[in-house]
């Protein structure tokens, strides 16, 4: 099996450590001089780019199989030009075949785009077409500012610009998706789940002779999950842990707005998942040199618009060979002062009172709380989340040790609140240790720390997050069906 060891001797000394023993599974594609990388999104693996390869190299048989190897044979005895397209596509670490790391540190979008330059360079690659979907399309971006003379060509599908805008569209679609995926535990409760994450309503609804695409997708979802396995917890928290801090600063925006290459954005419109607004403000942002590709499909629309997905990914790439100029490529009104420019300008002239700023963080920081929570402590009925803030409370501050008690008068409703807040561990476990139980409907939580300033941050997180909980639920608990 081909695997790309990512440690290697041009990486620097200060990521020898992070990349001990990590290892990339790849598969390639087609033969010719036009190479293309693409990058897959969280969860995913490389078969997921299934209709591209197909569409790009007229073939979904990897070159390591040998049957591909033989019609390579045939091709060229028969005056094969060489003038095809190869492909390369990988499991990135956390999925798949790849090595799964631990922590959460290891797994950011950087790093994660220094695996895909490590498998650049393992296959030869001085140059590639760059294209990736949603999580891999934020690493593709942070590759092209890291390596903009490697970029022929940036294609960025369903793609947002990490942080909070990852939170999808809060209606009752999608609450009810979180809460069905947290209670996921087999391929086919996951496979119903994904379904409704990643094909548009009416997609899902249409018929294909007598069956809906529905009932034919969830038979191959179950199949390839079963095929591939559930990903493991470090991996899923690891990969969400990149799409949380990944970010994209003005200077990386404007190394790829100046490189020369040629970008086009992606996007189904009915992503409930990555939501269009933010992939426009990027190819906005990318002008002159992005064109917004708008197409009718949820967050897999390289899979529910196959034919007009590789249409727009060959016309990237047949204007990059053309040298098209980015005036006559970009479809996106000329660009202004620049939103940057007038956010910083609001933000200087509150600093004065001393409160606009202070606000933004804080939403921001519960924005952050609410994504960590979302999958499970919506499910609690509003009136028993009300009741237990009244009945919160605190206990021996002091020495950087302290407890918290929670009534929540059900059971039921302290022990999915304990299996969510389990599921995500203290960033800093060194510093604060929490230890969590449920006894007589109440949720009791005690912390240790080391500075009484990592007691009141972990402390005041778990309080932020319950108040978020508690406004969502009021808002969309009537009447919600899970």
């Amino acid at each position: 099996m081909p695997f790309c060891e990512v440690a290697s001797p041009q990486n620097a000394a200060a990521d020898a450590k992070l990349n001990a023993g990590i290892k990339i599974f790849y598969r390639t594609y087609g033969r010719g001089p036009t190479k293309v990388l693409l990058i897959i999104g969280l969860a995913g693996t490389h078969d997921s780019w299934g209709p591209q390869i197909q569409g790009l190299t007229g073939t979904v048989i990897p070159n390591d199989d040998q049957r591909a190897a033989a019609a390579d044979c045939s091709d060229n005895e028969a005056g094969y030009s060489g003038s095809g397209i190869e492909v390369c596509a990988f499991d990135n670490r956390g999925m798949g075949r790849s090595s799964i790391p631990t922590k959460k540190s290891e797994y950011t979008t950087r790093t994660m785009a220094k695996d895909a330059i490590a498998l650049m360079d393992h296959l030869g690659w001085r140059e590639s077409h760059v294209f990736g979907h949603s999580m891999g399309a934020m690493i593709a971006c942070k590759l092209a500012a890291m390596v903009p003379s490697r970029i022929l060509s940036l294609a960025l599908l369903n793609v947002t610009g990490g942080g909070f805008e990852c939170l999808p569209r809060l209606d009752r679609q999608t609450i009810s998706i979180a809460v069905r995926f947290l209670r996921a535990k087999t391929p086919a409760q996951r496979a119903a789940v994904d379904l409704d994450t990643h094909y548009s309503k009416g997609y899902l609804e249409e018929y294909v002779g007598s069956k809906t695409r529905r009932e034919i997708l969830y038979q191959e979802y179950v199949k390839g999950i079963s095929v591939t396995g559930m990903q493991s917890n470090h991996g899923f928290e690891g990969q969400v842990n990149a799409c949380w801090t990944h970010k994209m600063t003005r200077m990386e925006i404007e190394l790829i707005r100046s490189a020369g290459f040629l970008v086009s954005v992606i996007h189904g419109r009915h992503d409930v998942i990555a939501q269009i607004y933010y992939a426009r403000r990027l190819a906005e942002k990318l002008h002159p040199v992005a064109k917004m590709v708008d197409l009718p499909g949820g967050h897999l629309v390289s899979h529910e618009r196959t034919e007009e997905v590789n249409k727009a990914l060959m016309e990237l790439i047949k204007a990059t060979e053309a040298k098209t100029d980015p005036h006559d490529w970009t479809n996106l009104p000329a660009k202004s002062s620049g939103w940057i420019v007038t956010r910083i300008s609001l933000v200087r002239t509150s600093t004065g009172e001393g409160r606009s700023v202070s606000f933004m963080c804080s939403v921001f920081e519960k924005l952050h709380l609410f994504l960590l929570y979302l999958f499970g402590l919506f499910t609690l009925p509003f009136e028993n989340a009300r009741r237990a803030f009244r009945t919160i409370k605190p206990a021996r501050v002091g020495h950087a040790i302290t407890d918290l008690e929670v009534d929540f008068e059900s059971e039921e409703s302290a022990s999915i609140v304990f299996a969510t807040l389990a599921v995500d561990k203290e960033l800093q476990p060194e510093k604060v240790k929490r230890q969590m139980s449920v006894s007589n409907c109440k949720l009791s939580v005690h912390f240790e720390a080391v500075e009484a300033r990592f007691l009141r941050a972990s402390y005041s997180a778990l309080l932020d997050a319950l108040t978020l909980a508690t406004k969502t639920i009021e808002e969309f608990g009537n009447g919600l069906e899970l």
